[in-house]
């Protein structure tokens, strides 16, 4: 009976998690546009890109074709190998729109994307500053201006989503499904008053704020988080809206093979000890519950209880498939819907092997 009452308090839990994740699942984007100026705020587009050249060639078009009516485009070399800063240069002498700057690398930053970005910020000549991946593509040519759109007075940090494209196969599957399920969580929280992350994809803030909080400095030296770790240090309930409008997407081409995306994901995973507390304890009481629930479901299938298990089970089952349904449908990613619950359990298994590999060696270089 005590494995019955167990399995109870645990799902009574995740489903105060997903009742969290519903504010984002079931709110509609109109609900989420506090910001409609009479004229668009001019807007520095930033990317930073290291041996990219190929990714610049498709995507710098692209950028300069948004409809936006003010814009620049903030193109970072950050100590590329390739052809990546020649690609730049071409680009450059046909656009005055586009600046460049070539960063080096020094003893103190080595293979630092914050301080590339740092130096491209400074570069900058508008106040409003958006950026995204030499990777990404947006997913309309009104993503910097829809985006631009939220920025006011008081809101000076967007978060947006950025996606990854469809292709074949479970693993393509599961890193959208990663990120579908990244993208309620920061997005809910946001919308709870508790920002904590962004993504580096589709991310806006003033040079103001970058400034205030004197940009990267308070961890510099950590590999990652330009994005999620600067987000989660200047994020107020105030400041920060989010930005769910499907012209605002980005679409990133995912890794094509387990050993990459591995590396990938523990880089990113290793900047979440650098959160603030009580978003550690938010975040891990959640993937603790997770990884309990299937612990206790297993030794209550052993018990006389086991049907009651089975009810309590199934509840939980439809439960989450329906917030986390509306929330993929949300972000265009409805193909995943079927399949919420084995991309959950395979998803719980990769990220607790991605942390017992991020405990015995850590990641150092952010490419």
């Amino acid at each position: 009976m005590i494995l019955l009452y167990a399995l109870g308090v645990v799902t009574f839990i995740l489903i105060l998690y997903y009742l969290l994740f519903s504010g984002f699942s079931f709110s509609k984007i109109s609900e989420e546009k506090k910001h409609i100026p009479t004229s668009f705020l001019p807007v520095s587009l930033i990317v930073c890109a290291k041996n990219e050249a190929e990714n610049l060639k498709q995507n710098i078009p692209l950028w300069l074709e948004q409809n936006h009516p003010n814009f620049e485009l903030i193109l970072i070399n950050d100590s590329s190998h390739d052809n990546t800063l020649e690609v730049m240069e071409a680009f450059a002498e046909n656009d005055s729109r586009i600046k460049i700057s070539n960063v080096k690398n020094n003893e103190a930053f080595w293979a630092s994307k914050k301080y590339a970005l740092t130096l491209g910020i400074k570069k900058a000549t508008h106040t409003q500053l958006i950026f995204t991946d030499a990777d990404c593509s947006p997913s309309s040519q009104s993503w910097l201006r829809e985006m631009s759109q939220y920025f006011s007075e008081e809101k000076q940090l967007l978060l947006g989503y950025g996606g990854y494209k469809k292709d074949s196969g479970i693993l393509n599957a599961l890193i959208r499904f990663e990120t579908v399920m990244t993208a309620i969580q920061y997005f809910s929280y946001a919308k709870s008053k508790m920002p904590y992350m962004g993504v580096g994809r589709n991310i806006g803030y003033t040079s103001q704020l970058f400034y205030k909080h004197n940009g990267f400095i308070s961890h510099i030296k950590v590999p990652s988080g330009d994005d999620d770790l600067f987000v989660n240090e200047v994020a107020t309930s105030k400041n920060t809206v989010i930005v769910t409008d499907p012209e605002t997407f980005t679409y990133s081409q995912p890794k094509k093979t387990w050993k990459a995306w591995r590396i990938q994901k523990r880089r990113h995973v290793s900047t979440a000890k650098y959160y603030k507390k009580s978003h550690q304890t938010l975040l891990g009481l959640f993937y603790f519950s997770k990884l309990l629930f299937i612990a206790l479901v297993i030794l209550n299938m052993f018990t006389p209880f086991w049907k009651i298990a089975l009810i309590i089970v199934g509840f939980k089952v439809l439960f989450q498939m329906l917030v986390i349904g509306f929330g993929a449908a949300k972000l265009k990613e409805k193909p995943l819907i079927p399949f919420i619950i084995l991309l959950d359990l395979l998803l719980l298994i990769s990220q607790l092997s991605i942390f017992i590999s991020n405990s015995v060696a850590k990641p150092t270089k952010w490419k």
